[in-house]
């Protein structure tokens, strides 16, 4: 992928202003770049954390169906579709930015194995539980998904406990072997999620991850 008009790159996850663009760091993509227009609000994922993120889960990315419920710029699930990852679901309800993200994975060769919906993560959040989420292009339960719960940190406190739910919904109904990733800042208790026990929780400042692999009943 080439870079973006502005031939410009900076820190992504900082409150900079106008476009810079998002590396790919591992697998087969590695070195790509995804665009990032600069919005404090799309909030990527620092390199760092990415990174560090990707080593915790390793090979259990291979062979998944990624959701990222708060997609912003892609950056997460194009990072898991370059390391293995069979498919991946996206969804962003800032309608250009969903725009923005398909043609990203286009210009990758990444539109086959992918959908972006537009749209309420909560919304289809809900869905993704329903027996019928196939038909949406959602993951059905034939293969172990990988979720990335990594909304605006204000989320946390305006939807609190609508994010909590949310989660709790997802833990109860992914497949044995899927890994459920949730960041957050430090506003938020990763001991407030169900299972509190369980999940394997990293602080890298602001960001705090927390992470639950789904085991065999």
């Amino acid at each position: 992928m080439g870079k973006s008009s502005s031939n410009r790159r900076r820190a992504p996850g900082n409150a900079t202003e106008g476009p810079c663009e998002v590396r790919i760091i591992g697998g087969r993509l590695r070195g790509s770049l995804v665009p990032y227009d600069g919005d404090p609000r799309v909030r990527p994922m620092k390199d760092r954390v990415r990174e560090a993120l990707f080593n915790l889960i390793g090979l259990q990315v291979v062979g998944s169906h990624v959701v990222d419920l708060f997609a912003g710029t892609g950056a997460l699930a194009i990072e898991a579709l370059s390391r293995g990852a069979v498919r991946a679901t996206l969804i962003e309800r800032h309608f250009p930015t969903a725009h923005q993200v398909k043609l990203a994975l286009e210009r990758l060769e990444l539109g086959g194995v992918s959908q972006v919906l537009p749209g309420d993560a909560f919304y289809w959040g809900k869905r993704l539980v329903e027996p019928n989420a196939a038909q949406e292009g959602l993951p059905d339960g034939s293969i172990p998904w990988l979720v990335f719960c990594c909304p605006p940190y204000q989320l946390f406190i305006d939807r609190r406990e609508d994010l909590k739910a949310l989660i709790a919904s997802i833990v109860e109904h992914a497949p044995a072997g899927s890994r459920i990733v949730v960041e957050s800042d430090e506003r938020f208790d990763p001991a407030e999620l169900c299972r509190a026990d369980e999940w394997l929780v990293r602080t890298y400042l602001p960001a705090t991850i927390a992470i639950l692999r789904i085991d065999p009943v």
